[in-house]
């Protein structure tokens, strides 16, 4: 994945040594009494794709415009490389942002376009020209030159823009929703593009998507936002693997969550009675919560094991009926209501043709390991 796994693997935001290209510190935004942004405090860093995922409405676009200086926080302050942003309007900041309807002049070519940036900030003609001719070769645009914005595909207008965007050789790009325009099949495709170029050009980004498969693949990390404030920041695998609360684990991917009480609870391991599951839930590590607290485990579908065998252990096991099947060519989703009444999701890649055939209306049992489940208290 280029750069980003590379910064993944030395993960600069841990190092406490290392500073941080943009601090976000006690960030605020309010329109009357609704605050959109509730005092955010966030570090990213240097040739980082950070994304900031969320609902309609939970106030990342409001977040990234802030970045740009198109709004004015009500308070706290936004660091760029060290310097405080406060008062510095968009112009004058090492910044430029690509909008999610892309922008384009109609009237002007791909090349045009591209220039625009450039030729409003008085760059010499054959710098605008020698500049302009690397981006679109960059973006492999550069047979698409003399062409106007509708003569070309969402795909192409996409990196047009993108072109425009980086041309002016910005420190940090913000991003809104930048592929939201473009089919799954050319989503995925333009995804791996963008980590390449932002791998040869060492550009800082931040991305707004709502698009949980998008983060997941563009992102060193991911800000997972929710009513104004950022509830988890993390790696894609720390938070889906170890989300904080209920609401990221719901958001991110699907899940099982079972709620029920806390009857052991030790250092190595912890035990959960459920009436949903209609057993217990034993987890290989401890929490912290009192004893007989409400808890909640979240399990994965793609962790939990179906067959028509009763498995050996009566912990993280429960007895149902095959609801629904849906095949999705690489892998089929199962919808099991268990003797309790809950509904669970499983999921099993195809990677055979299976010798165990599962159909409708089929009794079945569901297992999973101790290490599967993540015990929630919020």
């Amino acid at each position: 994945m280029g750069n980003p796994a590379g910064l993944v693997k030395a993960a600069p935001w841990k190092d406490p040594g290392v500073r941080p290209y943009v601090e976000i510190e006690h960030l605020t935004k309010s329109f009357g009494d609704f605050k959109a942004v509730d005092d955010v405090s966030l570090r990213i860093y240097k040739g980082e794709i950070f994304c900031l995922l969320g609902p309609s409405g939970c106030g990342k676009t409001t977040l990234l415009r802030m970045l740009g200086g198109f709004e004015t926080p009500t308070s706290g302050r936004i660091l760029i490389d060290g310097e405080d942003m406060t008062g510095v309007p968009p112009y004058e900041r090492p910044v430029n942002m690509m909008f999610q309807s892309y922008a384009l002049f109609p009237h002007m070519t791909v090349e045009q376009n591209v220039a625009f940036g450039l030729k409003q900030d008085r760059v010499p003609k054959v710098e605008i020209a020698e500049r302009v001719a690397a981006m679109l070769a960059l973006v492999k645009l550069d047979g698409l030159a003399r062409r106007k914005p509708h003569q070309l595909s969402g795909g192409q207008r996409q990196r047009v823009a993108l072109a425009r965007a980086l041309v002016k050789r910005p420190k940090l790009l913000l991003l809104d929703e930048p592929l939201g325009a473009l089919d799954k099949k050319l989503r995925e495709h333009t995804q791996f593009e963008l980590i390449s170029l932002q791998d040869q050009l060492g550009v800082t980004f931040v991305v707004v998507t709502h698009d949980q498969e998008e983060a997941m693949t563009l992102a060193g990390r991911i800000g997972v936002m929710n009513h104004g404030e950022i509830v988890q920041a993390g790696t894609p695998t720390e938070i889906y693997e170890f989300p904080t609360s209920r609401y990221v684990a719901d958001f991110i991917g699907s899940v099982n969550i079972f709620e029920g009480k806390l009857v052991e609870d030790e250092p190595e391991y912890v035990r959960i009675r459920s009436d949903e599951l209609g057993g217990t839930i034993y987890v290989s590590h401890g929490i912290s919560a009192a004893p007989e607290a409400t808890v909640w485990a979240a399990v994965r579908p793609e962790k939990i094991f179906m067959s028509t065998s009763a498995p050996a252990s009566a912990d993280n096991a429960a007895h149902g009926v095959v609801q629904d099947i849906a095949y999705l060519g690489d892998l089929s989703i199962y919808r099991v209501k268990l003797d309790s009444g809950k509904v669970v999701r499983v999921t099993r890649p195809n990677t055979t043709r299976h010798a165990e055939s599962i159909t409708w209306d089929q009794p079945v049992f569901l297992s999973w390991d101790a290490t599967s489940p993540v015990v929630l208290t919020t």
